[in-house]
């Protein structure tokens, strides 16, 4: 009888499982930026710099981003903020955040891992030139955080995974908030009335259910040209027209967004904003309060504030322990929480305009990131139960 030999993978087949699989994206961004980091330090970073800062402006005096870095974290980032919002919406009218039994725990718990952190860079920072970066510490990256926690396999118990992506969720919705709220660049009423009326607009077609996905689109689209000219920072839009993309809908959004966001938009964002010409000294930018306020609030204040406020919601008698976890792991996850990158980045962008104090906060992130993730898996690796391993 002939015996079948195993078909040696193609590389359709190689590209699709590298899409499939949750590690993909933190790999692919960890990948970005250190080919950014690479090319903004050898002869041709020069050139990859004013590549990024290209200005244009288009005709018909539109008021719309002059430069490739700007449509990159003002217009592209949209789609992923839009992405963010159908995750809050979906996870908080039928997944883990509908109940509030369900919710209390990463609820408390992302409290926390965003109220310490600041706390911690406001210890280093009060009074400095660095305070208004207090909101960088404060967020988590989903994609990167799951995606290392998916290394360890059946280490990491199903339940603590939900309970990770869910306050990941939540702190991603305080993010937004403090983006809006606080980084602001000054409100032009005008702007803000007409964003108000396709807002109106979006719930009226919400409203009368009625199934129009090419007006649900344009009012987006210009629902952000709106809020981009209205001093609310333009990625506000895409969560705002999130809101009202019917339930039924969701689903089918994110499945046709998800490659998109992960494997073009994010990697794109990582390229253009690490591209950090290091100093002479590396361990120059590291000895400044504002790194050193960053590392403390995502490397120390997110596993502290994640964990303390779940040992409280739980000694309270509030909220429950996910199923077949402990302490150690909580603790992990929170250390896992860590892990800053897109988002805190992105806030750095908003919270400071000097190229010097964005390449520090960057490179501040970036180390803390690291470090998250490294403590991270050693944590979880060992606080495993044997019938886990």
């Amino acid at each position: 009888m002939p015996v079948n030999k195993k078909r040696s993978p193609t590389l359709l087949s190689m590209i699709r499982n590298f899409l499939q699989d949750s590690r993909s994206v933190g790999a692919l961004l960890l990948g970005c930026t250190i080919i950014s980091l690479v090319i903004a330090n050898t002869t041709a970073g020069n050139n990859y710099i004013a590549l990024i800062n290209f200005s244009f402006h288009l005709p018909g005096g539109l008021q719309l981003p002059h430069t490739l870095l700007h449509w990159i974290n003002d217009g592209a980032m949209a789609l992923f903020f839009f992405l963010v919002g159908m995750e809050i919406k979906k996870e908080l009218l039928a997944g883990e955040l509908s109940d509030f039994k369900k919710a209390v725990l990463p609820l408390a718990a992302a409290t926390g891992g965003m109220l310490v952190p600041a706390l911690l860079f406001i210890c280093f920072n009060h009074g400095s030139e660095y305070e208004n970066g207090w909101g960088i510490p404060m967020a988590t990256d989903i994609a990167f955080s799951l995606g290392v926690a998916s290394l360890l396999g059946s280490r990491v118990p199903v339940a603590l995974k939900i309970f990770l992506m869910a306050l990941a969720i939540i702190d991603d919705l305080g993010a937004i908030l403090v983006i809006a709220i606080f980084y602001g660049s000054g409100l032009h009423i005008p702007w803000l009335l007409f964003s108000a009326g396709l807002v109106a607009a979006l719930f009226l077609l919400r409203l009368f259910k009625k199934n129009m996905p090419v007006a649900r689109i344009i009012l987006s689209i210009l629902l952000w040209w709106a809020v981009f000219n209205s001093g609310i920072h333009a990625t506000i839009a895409g969560v705002i027209a999130a809101l009202f993309v019917p339930l039924d809908k969701l689903e089918t959004y994110e499945h046709a967004l998800h490659h998109l966001v992960n494997f073009v938009v994010l990697p794109v964002f990582a390229l253009a904003n690490t591209a950090i010409v290091f100093p002479a000294s590396l361990a120059e930018p590291f000895t400044t309060r504002l790194s050193w306020g960053i590392l403390a609030g995502l490397a120390a204040g997110k596993p502290i504030g994640i964990t303390l406020f779940s040992w409280i919601m739980v000694k309270l008698g509030i909220g429950k322990m996910p199923t077949g976890s402990n302490w150690k792991q909580i603790a992990g996850a929170g250390v896992l929480a860590g892990i800053g990158f897109t988002m805190s980045i992105f806030i750095t962008l908003l919270a400071f305009t000097d190229p010097l104090f964005r390449d520090i906060a960057k490179l501040a992130v970036l180390l803390a990131s690291v470090l998250s993730i490294i403590a991270g898996l050693i944590i979880l690796r060992l606080a495993a139960p044997a019938k886990n391993v």
